[in-house]
């Protein structure tokens, strides 16, 4: 009996290996592989299984400047599909570098020209000015305003004395200086004319006035000489006369 069983086992099994057999390269397009194990299963081989067919090598586009660190994924390794069709080996399991690391740029692009907008070192253009044309010219200060010019003042700088032909007449010589802001228009010089004795006591002064050089500008100096005379009877003979006070008069 236990040799009947072990025939009808061996035959079973002869029979289910030639129907694995038959339904593995039955359509004619394989290569008569069979499969020997589960996908993803424990009969799985470890670690990568090279391609089996031929493979191609393409050499990547250069990545555009700021477009990211990835480059354009590609057919870099690509392999011939058609003659492993089947077998599952052929499969492209390569990727171009860097692959999902940034956008991908298009084939042939160039960096962006430098001085677009928005990139650093571009200068911002200078706004039109109203109305066209170039820009008005800055508004003149206004005038400081002018100090009115202060009054005149004269002075009598220097007084000079000479005889004249008569006793009670004299020469005097005046220098008149305008120190003042404005100009001498009119006025007089008044004199004080002393009699003196022969012993040379001053019996008497003698007051008179005459009209002032003018106009006098501001700043300027008039020298002037004036003959300066008393009554003849106030000077007998032996006595003389010296002017002596001299000053200028004249609207302030």
């Amino acid at each position: 009996m236990r040799r009947r069983r072990v025939g009808y086992g061996l035959a079973g099994v002869a029979l289910c290996l030639g129907g694995v057999l038959a339904a593995g390269g039955g359509d004619g397009q394989g290569d008569g592989y069979a499969a020997v194990g589960a996908a993803g299963g424990e009969g799985r081989p470890e670690g990568v299984v090279p391609p089996s067919g031929k493979v191609v090598l393409v050499p990547l586009d250069e990545a555009a400047p700021g477009t990211g660190t990835g480059a354009t994924t590609g057919p870099s390794a690509s392999t011939d599909a058609d003659s492993n069709a089947g077998g599952g080996a052929g499969t492209d399991t390569s990727t171009g570098a860097g692959a999902g690391a940034g956008t991908p740029a298009a084939p042939g692009a160039s960096p962006a020209p430098p001085g677009t907008p928005g990139t650093p070192g571009t200068q911002a253009p200078v706004p039109p000015t109203p109305g066209g044309g170039e820009p008005a010219p800055p508004a003149p200060a206004p005038p400081t305003a002018t100090p009115p010019p202060g009054p005149a003042v004269l002075v009598v700088a220097e007084v000079r004395r000479a005889p004249a032909d008569k006793r009670w007449c004299e020469n005097v010589t005046v220098e008149f200086r305008n120190t003042g802001g404005s100009s001498v228009r009119s006025g007089t010089v008044a004199f004080g004319t002393h009699i003196i004795g022969a012993l040379g006591i001053d019996w008497a002064t003698i007051d008179s006035a005459q009209p002032l050089p003018v106009p006098i500008a501001a700043g300027a100096a008039r020298t002037t000489t004036y003959t300066v005379c008393v009554d003849s009877w106030r000077v007998p003979l032996g006595m003389r006369i010296e002017t002596q006070d001299v000053r200028a008069e004249h609207p302030s």
